[in-house]
C-alpha cells in the first residue's frame, strides 16, 4: 500500500495514517526507482518555500534511524511511527537536497557531484535555520512533537546531522550480513527500472552511488587501501553490496564510539526475536513513554528471519566480511 502503509497498522492507530499520507504526499518526494516522480517538482517548490520561513521554533532531540539499507530500518520506522509523539519521514531525501544539494549520492534530484561524507563545517547559520524551519513545520503540520528521520546514509553525516541538531538521538540498526547483502541485490534487480539510456536502481543513476562510495570511502579508508585496485574493478552487484555493508558497518561502529551518549545500537534479529523487550529499551532510549499500541503491532508483524538462500561472498572480501561481521558481534 500507499507511504508503507498495512491495514494493521491502519487498524492500530487510524489517525497515523493520515499522517503517513501528509508525510509521503508532501515532503518526503520520490525516489528514482519508484512511480509518481511527477509530485517531485511540486515537493521541492513546497520545501523551497519553507525553507524561507520565519524560524518560531527549533526542533527538540530528533531520532534519526540509520545504517545500511536493508536491515530493517523501515519496519522500524513504521513500528516506531504508531507512537502518539512521534512523526515519521521515510528517507526524505527531498528535505535534504532542499537544505544540502550536495548531499544526493543517489541523482534522485539532480546531476551534479554529491557527497558521502558531511561535516560540522558544512553547517552554515543558513542550513542550519533551513532544517529546522522545514523540520519543525513539518511537526506543527502533522500534530506530532518528536521528529523520527529514517535515512540510512546520514550515518555518514553524524557530525553534519549534530551541528544541526546538537540533542539528536542515532538508532543504528544492523543485520547479519549475509541476509543484507542478499536484500540489497534482490531489491536492486526487482526494482531496476530504465530510463532513456540510463539505469535506475540501487546504486542510483548509472551507478552513481557506487562511484561515489569508491571516491568518498573505500578510497580514503585505510581499511580497504591493500584491496582498492580490485575493488575498483568490481562489476557484479553482490560484490558491490558487500563493499557498502562494510564500510557502512565500519563507518557507524565508528560514530558509535565517537557519539556513544546520543547512539543506541540495535540488532535486528533480537528486535524480531524479542520486541517488546527490545522496543522498550529503545523508547526509553529515546525519552519516549511507554505505548502498548505500539508493542502490540510489532509483536504482529516482526517475524523471525530464517536464512535459507545462499550467498557467495568474494574471496578477495571474505576476511574483511568475516572481521566486520565479528565486530557486530556475529558468530561466523
Amino acid at each position: 500500500m500507499i507511504a508503507q502503509l498495512d491495514y494493521e497498522y491502519i487498524r492500530t492507530r487510524p489517525y497515523k495514517a493520515i499522517t503517513r499520507l501528509v508525510s509521503y504526499l508532501l515532503f518526503e518526494g520520490r525516489p528514482i526507482t519508484t512511480r509518481g516522480r511527477w509530485i517531485n517538482p511540486l515537493v521541492l517548490f513546497h520545501l523551497k518555500i519553507l525553507k524561507h520561513m520565519p524560524l518560531t521554533k527549533k526542533v527538540h532531540k530528533p531520532i534519526f534511524i540509520v545504517g545500511c539499507g536493508r536491515s530493517g530500518t523501515t519496519i522500524l520506522g513504521k513500528i516506531l511511527s504508531l507512537h502518539p509523539e512521534i512523526g515519521f519521514l521515510n528517507e526524505p531525501k527531498a528535505i535534504w537536497h532542499t537544505i544540502f544539494a550536495e548531499e544526493d549520492v543517489f541523482g534522485n534530484y539532480t546531476d551534479r557531484h554529491g557527497r558521502y561524507f558531511l561535516y560540522r563545517s558544512d553547517v552554515t547559520d543558513r542550513v542550519r535555520e533551513a532544517a529546522h524551519r522545514i523540520f519543525n513545520t513539518f511537526l506543527l503540520i502533522t500534530r506530532t512533537r518528536r521528529l523520527l528521520d529514517k535515512y540510512p546514509e546520514l550515518i555518514f553525516r553524524v557530525p553534519f546531522v549534530k551541528e544541526i541538531f546538537p540533542d539528536a538521538k542515532f538508532i543504528f540498526i544492523v543485520r547479519n550480513g549475509l541476509a543484507t547483502c542478499r536484500s540489497i541485490v534482490a531489491w536492486s534487480s526487482a526494482k531496476s527500472v530504465s530510463k532513456g539510456n540510463k539505469k535506475h536502481d540501487w546504486w542510483g543513476v548509472d551507478g552513481k552511488k557506487w562511484h561515489l562510495l569508491i571516491e568518498d570511502v573505500i578510497c580514503k579508508d585505510t581499511y580497504f587501501s591493500n584491496l582498492l585496485e580490485e575493488i575498483q574493478k568490481f562489476e557484479s552487484p553482490s560484490d558491490w553490496a558487500v563493499v557498502e555493508w562494510i564500510a557502512t558497518m565500519r563507518t557507524g561502529l565508528q560514530q558509535l564510539r565517537n557519539h556513544e551518549a546520543s547512539f543506541y545500537f540495535l540488532k535486528y534479529e533480537k528486535l524480531v526475536q524479542e520486541p517488546n523487550t527490545e522496543l522498550s529499551q529503545l523508547l526509553r532510549f529515546c525519552e519516549l513513554c511507554q505505548d502498548n499500541k505500539l508493542l502490540t503491532y510489532a509483536s504482529k508483524v516482526l517475524q523471525p528471519t530464517y536464512y535459507k538462500d545462499y550467498f557467495k561472498i568474494n574471496p578477495i572480501l571474505k576476511s574483511l566480511f568475516t572481521d566486520t561481521m565479528r565486530s557486530l558481534g556475529y558468530d561466523v
